[in-house]
């Protein structure tokens, strides 16, 4: 007889990134599963969402590195693994992994891990660091480009690791359904950023950090004026600087240095994520680092919208290139630029094609349902096993 699925995640923070709105997501979904769901975190933006009647919050401090507060983590979540009998627990990142590891090892509960970054490390002490996430009873690579970094980078762990599985992360396409969206709400986002409803808008969402590749995204931007003689289009910048001021200046003085201060639009956060892409003509992902996964190309092509990205990472299994989305050589501002040119040249229909193309990827490969149906499966394996 299968035991009844009781399962705690445990997240440094609820913000908005790709592995917290899974954690979110799947959270949701065990609950429908007639399964028991709990979250640790220290906070974040989507705590105020959480359905409260469906998951069971708790407020720890396992975001931090400091070895008491980790100690400190290790009774707290001991005591709350005993007393509500959980017999899953899923971590996603470094720090509560430590925890985390102990926590297994006191209660016998199952430990699974989600490997979502590449965790570049530049010694051995920052690798030891690292692999506490490959120590679990199944470890979850994001991708198939984060399961290849992890062979390439740990290979004297993977012997050890019980199971080892790629499992794609999910976006819930009814949300990022561009038929859901209001033609009012479209209106009301280009007025409250002024912007003219005949230009071009190329949107570029993500927090305002050097890998994300915003200076070669700007670089683009001159090519398009300069090079290509496009005048009418805004460029949106849809992200926090999350205290990097000084990179936001450095930003702006490129700008200016450019002369596109009428052209770029600094915005730091959406009140819609699918009216910001469903106003767009086109979508950018600029990393200069490999992205894990590379949602925001997932979320455009659910919105049937064109997206360049960088080819590098995540991104080269998310996009079919010249099908679904175009991908351009990282770090190269020209290869940019000529994409976006290519993108703007396209006619209506072969734009629609596109957009159909990338809604149907999504769909079939990288959707919410598919997502947690996998990992609640592994849940049940482990538990049952």
């Amino acid at each position: 007889m299968s035991s009844k699925l009781k399962v705690l995640q445990v997240i440094p923070r609820l913000g908005y990134g790709g592995a917290e709105i899974g954690c979110y997501d799947l959270a949701h979904y065990l609950k429908e599963q007639k399964s028991s769901s709990f979250i640790a975190t220290s906070g974040g933006e989507l705590l105020k969402y959480i359905d409260k009647k469906k998951v069971k919050l708790f407020r720890l401090p396992v975001h931090s590195k400091n070895p008491l507060l980790i100690l400190i983590n290790i009774f707290i979540l001991t005591f709350i693994v005993l007393f509500y009998k959980i017999n899953i627990l899923h971590v996603r990142s470094r720090a509560p992994a430590w925890s985390c590891y102990y926590v297994s090892k006191i209660t016998r509960c199952k430990l699974v891990t989600t490997f979502h970054g590449t965790y570049n490390f530049n010694n051995s002490i920052k690798k030891k660091y690292n692999a506490i996430m490959l120590q679990s009873d199944c470890v979850i690579a994001g991708s198939n480009f984060i399961f290849s970094h992890i062979k390439e980078k740990y290979p004297e762990y993977i012997s050890r690791i019980k199971k080892f599985l790629v499992i794609f992360r999910g976006i819930n396409t009814e949300y990022y359904d561009p038929d859901n969206i209001k033609e009012a709400d479209r209106i009301k986002f280009l007025k409250k950023l002024n912007i003219d409803a005949n230009k071009k808008i190329i949107l570029m969402p993500g927090r305002l950090t050097e890998w994300k590749g915003q200076e070669i995204f700007i670089e683009a931007l001159n090519d398009l004026k300069i090079k290509y003689g496009y005048k009418n289009f805004v460029a949106i910048l849809l992200g926090s600087d999350q205290g990097r001021k000084i990179y936001k200046k450095k930003l702006i003085r490129l700008i200016e240095r450019f002369r596109l201060n009428n052209d770029v639009i600094f915005l730091e956060h959406a009140p819609s994520m699918p009216v910001a892409y469903s106003v767009s003509s086109v979508i950018v992902s600029a990393s200069i680092e490999p992205e894990a996964f590379g949602r925001i190309s997932v979320e455009a092509q659910s919105m049937k919208k064109p997206i360049v990205a960088s080819d590098i990472g995540g991104s080269r299994e998310t996009i079919v290139d010249n099908k679904t989305g175009l991908l351009f050589s990282s770090s190269d501002h020209h290869s940019l630029s000529e994409k976006l040119d290519f993108i703007f040249r396209l006619d209506d229909t072969s734009l629609n094609v596109m957009g159909n193309n990338g809604r149907k990827n999504v769909q079939k490969k990288f959707n919410v349902e598919k997502m947690c149906f996998s990992t609640y499966s592994e849940y049940k394996k482990l538990i049952n096993a």
